[in-house]
This record gives structure tokens, C-alpha cells and sequence, in this order.
């Protein structure tokens, strides 16, 4: 009988995961082909050129560099500090003595053993472990961006618009990274109530997604320039 419970969660869970996974798939080789149709390629494009005039002009705008990056690494602390929370509160919640199974028993659909409520609380605590790794290390490259980018510029310093560029990518592309584990994590967190409503939001997130990742503004130009120098990921 249990098993039979199971059925449903075997089925729609990991076709949940799949949908998002094939997605950020997809996402990463528009980016790769095409990154001038998508949010992401632009505005690391974006950063480039903001490196690049922030050391030219450094006497006149070092504070605007600073506190530009300082925004950054506000963001990424506050996602981190709230993944490291909800770490907390899901051990608290796994470790309890107290059965949490029991009142959703008899309302949701889906195997209710003690082995897969376990699994959904493990199965968070991981995803929002990782994603408060990535958005350290995040907070560790635009911390180097921070200090360097107002390094005094000379012909034999290997501290160059290239190198700081580089930094700066890594940092934020491990904040898109862990932000994309913390959505991913909205789904998983309704399989608490079922597995219906884990395969209905990943359905949900992912057209909410696309429109948000993706830009029909930039002509055929601009995407063939990029295409031509892919070096935005």
C-alpha cells in the first residue's frame, strides 16, 4: 500500500525536476549562442564596459565603484543569510522529536512514511546548503573586485579591466547560480503537501522564467558582435 502511495511521487516529482533542469539547460546555451537575447548575456556585457570606465575614470568615480559593489555584496549576503536560516529551521524541523506527518496525512496525496518525509526535508537542506555556497564564494570575488578595482593602473600590473572583469563574472554568475537553487527550491518546498503541487509550480516557474531570462529588443546585430567575442559565462 505504500508503495502505491509512492506512485505519484516517483512520477511527478522527478518529471518537476527534469522540467526545470532543461530549462536552465536550454537557458545556458542560448547564452553560450546567443547572449544578446537573453538578460543575463547583456548585462554581462554591461559589466564589462562599467569595468572598464570605472578604471578609466578612477580618480573621479572610485566611491561610485565602491558603493556599486557594495550593493552587490548586500544582496548576496542577505540571500545567503536566508539559506542559511532556513538550514537551520529544516534541521531543527528534521531532528524534532515531534512528527510532522500527522496532520497532513489524511489531505494530500502521496506516500506519508516516516523514510520520505525525511527525504523532502534532506532534499531542501541540500539545495539551500548549496545555494548559501555559492553565494559565499559570490560574496569573496566581488569582495577582491571591491579592493582591486582601485589599484592604481600600471603598464606592468597584472591587476587589469580583463582580470577584474574575470573576478566580477565569477562573482556574479555563482549569485545567478545560487538564486537559481533558491527558486528551484519553491517546488520541493510544496512537496511537503504532495507532489501535485511540486509538478504544477515547476509548470508555473518555468514560463515566469523565460520571460524574465529572455529579451526581444536587441537586433540581429548586436547578437551577431557577441556571438563573434562569446566571452560572457
Amino acid at each position: 500500500m505504500e508503495w502505491r502511495k509512492c506512485y505519484m511521487d516517483v512520477i511527478l516529482v522527478p518529471l518537476a525536476i527534469l522540467l526545470n533542469f532543461g530549462y536552465h539547460m536550454w537557458l545556458w546555451h542560448r547564452v553560450r549562442t546567443q547572449p544578446h537575447t537573453t538578460i543575463i548575456g547583456i548585462n554581462a556585457s554591461g559589466r564589462r564596459n562599467w569595468v572598464a570606465h570605472m578604471i578609466k575614470d578612477n580618480e573621479k568615480k572610485n566611491i561610485l565603484a565602491v558603493q556599486s559593489l557594495r550593493n552587490t555584496i548586500m544582496g548576496s549576503t542577505l540571500m545567503a543569510t536566508t539559506c542559511i536560516l532556513l538550514c537551520s529551521g529544516l534541521a531543527a524541523v528534521i531532528s524534532s522529536t515531534y512528527s510532522v506527518k500527522k496532520p497532513l496525512n489524511d489531505t494530500v496525496y502521496g506516500a506519508h512514511g516516516e523514510f520520505m518525509v525525511v527525504l523532502k526535508y534532506v532534499t531542501l537542506l541540500t539545495i539551500f546548503i548549496f545555494s548559501f555556497f555559492c553565494h559565499s564564494l559570490s560574496i569573496r570575488f566581488i569582495n577582491q573586485v571591491n579592493i582591486l578595482i582601485n589599484t592604481p593602473q600600471d603598464p606592468m600590473s597584472l591587476v587589469t579591466p580583463e582580470y577584474l572583469h574575470e573576478l566580477l563574472e565569477k562573482g556574479f554568475i555563482l549569485n545567478t547560480v545560487g538564486n537559481r537553487l533558491f527558486y528551484a527550491a519553491i517546488p520541493l518546498l510544496l512537496w511537503i503537501f504532495g507532489p501535485v503541487l511540486v509538478f504544477l509550480c515547476s509548470l508555473t516557474l518555468v514560463p515566469v522564467l523565460y520571460n524574465l531570462d529572455l529579451t526581444f529588443s536587441c537586433g540581429k546585430k548586436g547578437n551577431k558582435e557577441v556571438v563573434e567575442n562569446p566571452d560572457y559565462v
